[in-house]
């Protein structure tokens, strides 16, 4: 009986402690992320249009 008893205890699996995450590195990638300046062809196609609504008046 003892012999079954051991045999269905489980192990426990134990892990070193993971190492903490530097609390700097979050804000500064947000920071970075976000929209960015409009495309060249954006740019051109938003002159063609306002060229446009001048001439017409």
């Amino acid at each position: 009986m003892k012999l079954s008893r051991k045999r269905a205890r489980a192990k426990i699996l134990r892990l070193p402690p993971s190492v903490p995450r530097n609390p700097l590195v979050a804000p500064t990638l947000q920071r970075k992320a976000g929209t960015h300046g409009k495309s060249r062809k954006a740019e051109r196609r938003a002159a063609r249009v306002a060229l446009r609504k001048e001439r017409e008046g």
